[in-house]
């Protein structure tokens, strides 16, 4: 069972002052100067428009991060949390009003591989866990991909618009309290290369999908899907294989 404090707890604790906890919350390192740093690369980047901005924060924004290759394009309104987390590849795109939050006292935080794109709107959120796309993964408008333990998504896969892939669940054991009150526990979810999620599927904590596989829209996925199969429905359920279905269509 994990204990994941609430933002709210940590913005309101009294133990440390505002700067600090501040700085615990979303800069991930403590002291003047990292909090300065992050504050003024925000400040100057975050929300210029138009290209001047995209070439401010390409310049900026690297200086923040674990790592960053070339040819890294952040969109207006990026916002990153503990971003000394954060690990980025060459050729990557995150669109306008991304939130990237690497937050945990003990985790590696988010590694983003070579040619990914994350469309806008999207989250990708740890919550002292870990996240992993490989490369060339393509997560659409929209959609949310949360951390608890680890989530990793596979080389060329495709998540559509209004995913959600949520590695991590409440314990609701006692009920007797409210659930926001009880631990979180977590699995993690991974999913293969090559895969393709269709708009609003929904993975959720433990869920293994395998290489080449595909959800369909809408699903909700509580079971592992193997590796080519087809997956559908509330709850998910396999209804077929891609080499059969390729097969059929070449009759």
């Amino acid at each position: 069972m994990t204990n994941i404090p609430r933002a709210q707890d940590q913005l309101f604790a009294g133990r440390q002052s505002a700067r600090e906890r501040y700085s615990a919350l979303v800069v991930g390192r403590p002291g003047w100067g990292a909090l300065l740093h992050y504050e003024a690369v925000q400040m100057l980047g975050q929300n210029v428009p138009g290209a001047f901005g995209l070439a401010l924060r390409k310049t900026l924004f690297p200086s923040l991060l674990g790592a960053c290759g070339r040819n890294v394009i952040f969109g207006q309104n990026v916002v990153l949390r503990h971003p000394h987390k954060i690990r980025i590849a060459d050729n990557v795109v995150i669109d306008d009003n991304c939130l990237l939050d690497a937050k945990g006292e003990g985790n590696r935080g988010i590694s983003i591989g070579s040619g990914v794109f994350i469309g806008r709107n999207s989250i990708l959120s740890c919550k002292n866990g870990d996240i992993d796309l490989a490369d060339g993964a393509n997560i659409g408008f929209n959609c949310e991909v949360f951390s608890a333990s680890r989530v990793a998504i596979g080389r060329d896969t495709l998540l559509a618009a209004y995913c959600y892939v949520i590695g991590g669940d409440h314990d609701f054991s006692d009920p007797a309290a409210a659930v926001l009150m009880q631990g979180r526990k977590s699995d993690g979810v991974a999913i293969g290369a090559g895969a393709w999620l269709g708009a609003g599927a929904k993975i959720l904590d433990g869920v293994t999908i395998g290489d080449r596989a595909i959800v369909g829209a809408g699903a909700v996925v509580r079971d592992a899907v193997p590796e080519g199969a087809i997956a559908v429905g509330i709850p998910a359920r396999v209804v077929g294989q891609r080499d059969e279905a390729a097969a059929g269509s070449m009759k």
